[in-house]
């Protein structure tokens, strides 16, 4: 479940690349919290992103 209720990041893939050039794939997972947030006026758990929570796009209970 890495992907964020309110912006949509989620997994994204790439390749790690050592330093005799050997290649291999790997993830970068968003920084996904779950927190309680007000939605259309009631409270609900949530997933957001660090980004959203800094931002303020997320009105926290």
């Amino acid at each position: 479940m890495a992907k964020c209720d309110i912006c949509g990041k989620c997994v994204k893939f790439g390749i790690n690349v050592s330093h005799s050039h050997r290649r291999s794939n790997r993830t970068f997972k968003p920084n996904i919290k779950r927190v309680k947030a007000l939605v259309n006026g009631t409270p609900k758990h949530v997933h957001a992103c660090t980004r959203c929570l800094r931002s303020n796009k997320v009105e926290r209970v």
